[in-house]
């Protein structure tokens, strides 16, 4: 059962990556988090949307991302990042640890996104990504 749930929709331009840190510490702070969540969901949720500008949206500041928070129950909160991108299969990223990759500069949001959070789907065929944090 959702309990809460707050929303926001921004343009793809790369300075709106302020706006993302600001309703993450707004969730913080009306929820009560840990404060040593922060960072966790400050990393995934940040790679998340700018996956979402620059490789679903293609950088085109005419195409928008929704960043949306589910609190589903007293110790555990989604969020949600879609964008108007074409999408794309999550399981075709190259690994990014494997020896070929590791000098490349890009790849790597979706490993950390994997790592940090407890639980990462994908669905509209690669449009929408949720990424779940579980707490106590």
């Amino acid at each position: 059962m959702i309990t809460k749930t707050n929303q926001i929709v921004f343009a793809s331009d790369a300075s709106n990556i302020s706006l993302v840190e600001k309703f993450i510490e707004d969730v913080f702070k009306e929820l009560m988090l840990k404060d040593e969540m922060f960072g966790n969901i400050l990393v995934a949720v940040s790679e998340a949307v700018t996956n979402a500008m620059v490789h679903g949206n293609k950088s085109d500041e005419s195409k928008t991302v929704c960043l949306s928070m589910h609190q589903r129950s007293s110790n555990s909160i989604c969020f949600t990042v879609e964008d108007e991108g074409q999408g794309f299969d999550p399981e075709q990223v190259p690994d990014p640890t494997a020896p070929e990759n590791l000098e490349k500069p890009n790849g790597r949001g979706i490993f950390l996104m994997r790592h940090l959070a407890d639980k990462v789907d994908y669905d509209n065929d690669g449009t929408k990504v949720s990424i779940e944090f579980s707490y106590s």
